[in-house]
This record gives C-alpha cells, sequence and structure tokens, in this order.
C-alpha cells in the first residue's frame, strides 16, 4: 500500500480495497476526514479509469497556463519547438520580465510528468533560466501554442500489456550552441505503456557519433 499527503489532501493507493477500507477507517477516527471516493484529480492529474486501462492528463493545468499567460485565443501549433532552433546566452536583448519566464518553465516543468513529448523542448529553454532574452521568449511562446492545440494529450496505461520492456534513446549531437554538449533524451516502455523518459544535457562534450 502506498500514502502520499499533500498539505490536506491524501491518496491511497493498494491493491487491496479491504486495506483501504481500515486504513481509512483509522484516519478517520484520528483525524477525521471526508472520502472523495475514487481518484480523479489531484495536484493538477486528471485521471480517469476504464476496462482497457487508466488515463492521465493535465487537461485543466494546460487550459489554467494558457489562461495566465493570455494565450487562450492564440493559434494552435503543430509541434512545441522547430527542429533546426539554436539558442544561445550570448543574446544581448534581455527579456524586460526574467521572473515571468522563470515561473512559466517552473510550471511547464511540472507538466512534463504526463508529457513527455514537452520534456525536449522545456529542457532546452530551461537552460536560459539565468539569462532570459527576447528571442527565447518569443519560441517558447510555441511550446504554449502547442499546448493549444494538444490540452488533452497525456498517458495512457493499458490493462492488457505485455510485461515486455522496450528502451530508445537519441541525442541531437552537440545541439547547444554555448557549450557544444549533446542534449539526450530516453524512453522506456513496459508493453505498450510509457513508464519512464527524460531529457538532459550530457555531462561531456562527445567526440564520435558512435
Amino acid at each position: 500500500m502506498a500514502l502520499l499527503v499533500y498539505v490536506d489532501d491524501v491518496l491511497l493507493v493498494s491493491d487491496d480495497l479491504q486495506q483501504i477500507q481500515l486504513l481509512k477507517k483509522f484516519l478517520h477516527d484520528q483525524f477525521t476526514i471526508k472520502d472523495l471516493g475514487p481518484l480523479k484529480y489531484f495536484l493538477g492529474l486528471e485521471i480517469a479509469r476504464s476496462k482497457t486501462g487508466i488515463s492521465l492528463c493535465q487537461r485543466k493545468y494546460a487550459m489554467d497556463i494558457l489562461q495566465d499567460t493570455s494565450n487562450l485565443g492564440s493559434k494552435p501549433a503543430a509541434f512545441p519547438m522547430e527542429s533546426n532552433l539554436k539558442l544561445t546566452a550570448d543574446d544581448p536583448e534581455l527579456y524586460e520580465d526574467p521572473s515571468e519566464y522563470r515561473r512559466l518553465f517552473g510550471r511547464l516543468l511540472y507538466f512534463t510528468i504526463t508529457r513527455p513529448d514537452l520534456a525536449y523542448s522545456v529542457q532546452v529553454f530551461s537552460q536560459f533560466l539565468a539569462k532570459q532574452v527576447v528571442s527565447h521568449h518569443k519560441a517558447a511562446m510555441r511550446v504554449l501554442r502547442y499546448l493549444k492545440a494538444t490540452p488533452r494529450q497525456g498517458l495512457f496505461f493499458s490493462s492488457s500489456s505485455e510485461l515486455q520492456l522496450k528502451a530508445f534513446s537519441d541525442s541531437d549531437w552537440a545541439g547547444c550552441i554555448d557549450t557544444r554538449r549533446s542534449i539526450i533524451g530516453f524512453t522506456t516502455f513496459l508493453g505498450n505503456s510509457l513508464i519512464s523518459w527524460k531529457s538532459k544535457k550530457q555531462a561531456t562534450i562527445s567526440r564520435s557519433s558512435a
């Protein structure tokens, strides 16, 4: 059994419903809790269950970001970042509100827990949190336009997946202009369900593509 507590919200997870009921009774006797039933919404995560599996998304969280950044009426984009986009910290035209930029990508970083398709672009833009320039912010707006086009996209964990582990990785081959380091990414699947992913800059400079 797993128990997750965030302020006054409690999440219980187990494959034994009887044990969940016993723990809820114990907690209620100690603290007087309110049972909200099966999990549907928790910390920005929207959970839906069916016979075929469990789906996770952050639709409301996406719409809140678009509303707070005045992008509800923006034109949707088909992808979050141009494939040939190269950003640098040497751009002299600084963005006027760096705290806004940092706040935005703090929220988008949380978004990547259900949106692996955003992991690479968010990692790229997060490299410039110490020094934001106008070109960075302009390019970052495309990520929000992509959210406008795909607010319901998320993860699906099939109830009938095979227990076969598959992993994939890729690199942008020295994509960072400033450091000449590569950004690498990987995804891991259990059957058809994506269970792990990450995008990060390499600690060393690659001298070969092998």
